[in-house]
Parts: structure tokens; sequence; C-alpha cells
């Protein structure tokens, strides 16, 4: 259903993206943040979900300032693997590549002709916390177990626009505590929790819990449907 187009970002880099778009009219756009694991068969049939339901969906591939073209799986090699370029992405002088997801708002945006909403898993989440809190032109935003938003560091952050955040109660990597105490800071933030674990949304990964999955989308499209309208 999608292409892979470029996105010129503020400092002229040209990032790949996995562009899908709906067979009608667009609704709006939907910008989807990768996991740690790159723009891989996962992420793009994420998207390709979004543009079924009418949104122009685009996913930057996030690893591209310090490794072009990655594409991964989800063994233990592949998480290591990531979780190097992840840390290398996170080293970069900013903006890094908060300007990369800049320019994906953008052009979702132009694509589209209405507003655009952000939604991220893992690390992904955590990008789309921060989109949230400093990129401009979205209008909500939707991190799914963002692995360290609920850090003392990212919950001092105030999002711009309306939040809902995901988040799995067996998750070794995000104690519960620690969601609780994002709750109480941002009243403001929709927040959920699934009996599951990290990646519950994944369903090329052994965390995959297709109930959490489809009460989360079905969640995050009815938030879409408010706040793209």
């Amino acid at each position: 259903m999608g292409t892979m187009i470029e996105l010129k970002t503020a400092d002229g880099t040209l990032v790949p993206a996995y562009e899908a778009r709906p067979a009608g009219t667009p609704k709006g756009a939907v910008v989807v943040i990768q996991e740690i694991f790159g723009v891989n068969s996962h992420i793009r049939n994420v998207a390709d979900g979004y543009a079924a339901e009418g949104y122009v969906a685009v996913a930057p591939a996030a690893f591209h300032r310090v490794k072009p073209g990655v594409e991964l799986g989800y063994s233990d090699a592949d998480m290591g693997e990531g979780f190097g370029y992840k840390t290398a992405v996170e080293a970069l002088p900013a903006p890094g590549v908060m300007q990369d997801i800049q320019a994906a708002i953008d052009h979702a945006a132009k694509a589209s002709g209405g507003k655009v909403g952000i939604v991220g898993y893992c690390w992904g989440g955590l990008l789309t916390w921060r989109a949230a809190c400093t990129l401009t032109g979205l209008s909500a935003a939707a991190p799914y177990y963002g692995g360290g938003v609920t850090t003392p560091e990212e919950t001092a952050r105030q999002s711009q626009v309306p939040v809902l955040a995901h988040f799995a109660e067996e998750d070794k990597w995000i104690p519960l505590d620690t969601v609780d105490a994002f709750r109480k800071a941002h009243p403001e933030v929709e927040v959920h929790t699934y009996a599951a674990h990290h990646g519950f949304n994944c369903d090329q990964r052994g965390a995959w819990h297709a109930p959490s999955a489809q009460l989360a989308r079905e969640r995050t499209l009815a938030f879409f449907a408010k706040h793209l309208a």
C-alpha cells in the first residue's frame, strides 16, 4: 500500500520515510514512530493500518543519521543492535532526530491537508512524548509504552497537545510506580494500562497480546477521530 519517500529536514538532510495513503480523501495524518528495530515490516503494517482508516501515515527512519536502512527483527541479537543505534541517536547534538520528526509532521500536514497526530512504540513512544512537548504542527499524540517517558526528566516536560498514553502492567522496563507518578504529574494526559508486557502491540514479538493491542488501537483511533477532525 505504501511507498518510500524522502523528507528534507531543517538542516538539509534527506531522511527516508515510509508513506501510506488512504484510498479516498484523507481525514488527517498520523506520523508513526518506530521501535528500536527500524522502519521494518511491522511499522509499515502499522502505517498501512492507519491509511486504511483514512489517514495519510508517515513513518520516518529515525536511525538514518547514525545508520541508514535499518530493518531488524525481534531476536535478542536484533534487540542489542537496535539498542546500540538508539543510544547513538540519543547522543546526537540537539535537535538530532527531532528535526526529522518535525519534517515528517510538516510533510504529513501538506500531504493530507488536515490535522496531524503522532503515534510511537517503545523508543518511538518516548520520541512521541517529546514531539508532543517540543514540536509544532501536531494536534494529538499517542505514545505506546515509551521507555523513559516516566523518568523525572521526561515527566517534567509539558505537552502542548492532547496525549493518550498506553503502558503495560507487566513491563519490566517501565515500573508501574513510575507510571502512577507520571499520571499524577499529568492529570491532563489520558493514561491507560494493560495486563500485558512491553511490546504488546507488535504481532511479531512474543510479547504480543491481541486483546490489549485491539483495545489500545480502538482507543487510539477514537482519540485521533476526536482531535484530528
